[in-house]
């Protein structure tokens, strides 16, 4: 058995996303009633235009990383805890002892609850399955039990998909992707915080009337509204705050605002070309429903790269990259200086678009808050996550003493279950974890209507907006 998982994962790490999605897209289409031709041309084209998104993704993270460098450089800050990037993360997620079992534990999680009807989301993103067997090995570095790793992951699949269940309507109504849901667990958990943040932003006076959606900057900025120009506006800056002593300063930062021109402009239409295979899938799925269940919908759950293409995404990520440098520099105790997961940040904020209307204003206050917690859960994570990357035989940077990363490494999930299970033990805490799940479920299923909305679907035809 474990000679089989381990050629498993062995294939998934050597053939990665790009390949492995559009083979799952091909195989997941078919099943569905999908022409085999149509289902080919569709798990191509959503390869391609992965390989583009991750093309463009790869330039942001260079830019980004080079100028939080130079900033970093220039403030002179030192920290202890180094952030290390979610490849990391995901090398020591797969290359645990839960990773070799994260696969087919979660494959049979997401089958036994779309026959249960606990969720309509069939979730064909293998690859981003590191995050459960992320949690898992942490789990297993506190407890040093491999069955508690295991069956922390199990619930963390299962967290996922409910999280993709919540915000499905949200998503598709608002970035227009219909059949569409992110179980995403680097996206999905800043929706809670973001609802407390709106809550908060609703009841401040004059703060509350700021409309910075994106269409709203175009109508009232002109061509400097338009979405490339805001990325070389906001590239420029960046250079300007990290390159002004460098050599070749101006070179720098005019690449700089280039390079995040580019992004601006081409995600969105590598996400385009994406839809373009989605649409045969999500029509097939549709189909297969009406014919054997015709109350129920089946969602496709994938990376939520599909989401960071928006305008309104990307903006705010930007701008919050000075923002969370400097939350590294001011926050009393924090012992994390951030790097090479900057990049991520768009990630981080994408499910907080339907939300909040696209509103950037609000989108980054959101997304510096959650930051700032996660400054904090970084610290206290830091030791466990260094302890699973030595048992991961992953080689720690010269300069750290500890590590860990934007992706999961800031996030509550991880921190929830690490965080009762040493208050609890290993068994009680899961249980916990588990029984909070359950609960949170049937209050979603008793309510579904007001949940979503909650979390930015739009209000059913007949109520009134709010």
């Amino acid at each position: 058995m474990d000679a089989f998982l381990q050629s498993l994962k062995s294939v998934v790490d050597a053939l990665g996303p790009t390949v492995m999605l559009p083979i799952i897209i091909f195989i997941v289409a078919l099943v569905l009633g999908a022409k085999p031709g149509r289902a080919f041309r569709a798990g191509v084209t959503i390869g391609v235009a992965f390989i583009g998104i991750n093309l463009v993704i790869g330039l942001m993270w260079t830019s980004l990383s080079d100028v939080a460098q130079a900033i970093v450089t220039n403030t002179g800050i030192q920290r202890d805890v180094v952030d290390v990037g979610w490849p990391s993360a995901a090398a020591i997620a797969f290359g645990s002892s839960v990773g070799l079992w994260v696969i087919p534990i979660a494959l049979v999680v997401n089958i036994v609850m779309l026959v249960a009807r606990w969720t309509n989301t069939l979730n064909v993103d293998i690859w981003n399955f590191w995050h459960f067997a992320f949690i898992g090995s942490l789990v297993v570095a506190a407890t040093g039990n491999l069955v508690y790793g295991l069956v922390a992951a199990a619930i963390a699949a299962a967290l996922a998909l409910f999280l993709a269940d919540w915000t499905a309507k949200a998503v598709q109504h608002f970035y227009g992707l219909p059949g569409i849901s992110i179980p995403h667990l680097t996206s999905a958990p800043i929706v809670p915080i973001a609802i407390a943040v709106n809550w908060v932003i609703d009841r401040i006076p004059k703060l509350r009337d700021i409309d910075l959606d994106t269409e709203h900057i175009r109508e009232r900025w002109g061509v400097f509204g338009e979405p490339v120009i805001l990325g070389l506006i906001i590239g420029l800056i960046l250079g300007v705050i990290g390159y002004y002593n460098a050599e070749q300063a101006v070179v720098k930062i005019l690449s700089t605002g280039m390079n995040l021109a580019a992004v601006m402009l081409l995600l969105p239409r590598m996400v385009q070309i994406l839809m373009e295979g989605l649409i045969p899938v999500s029509e097939a799925a549709r189909e297969f429903m009406q014919k054997r269940a015709s109350d129920r919908e089946i969602d496709i759950g994938l990376d939520s790269a599909i989401l960071i293409g928006h305008p309104a995404a990307i903006a705010s990520a930007l701008v919050l990259v000075p923002i969370a440098i400097l939350l590294s520099i001011i926050l009393p105790g924090n012992r994390v200086i951030l790097f090479a997961d900057l990049a991520v940040i768009p990630f981080v904020v994408a499910m907080t678009a339907p939300l909040l209307r696209g509103n950037v204003l609000r989108m980054i206050i959101a997304g510096a808050v959650t930051l700032a917690i996660g400054f904090y859960i970084a610290t206290a994570m830091a030791p466990l996550f260094t302890e699973a990357a030595v048992a991961a035989n992953f080689q720690i940077p010269e300069n750290a003493v500890q590590i860990t990363s934007i992706a999961d490494g800031f996030l509550w999930p991880p921190a929830l279950f690490v965080g009762l299970v040493q208050l609890l033990g290993g068994p009680i805490g899961l249980l916990v974890v588990l029984l909070l799940l359950i609960a949170a479920m049937f209050l979603y299923m008793r309510n579904r209507t007001a949940w979503e909305v909650a979390a930015g679907a739009p209000k059913p035809e007949g109520e009134a907006s709010a």
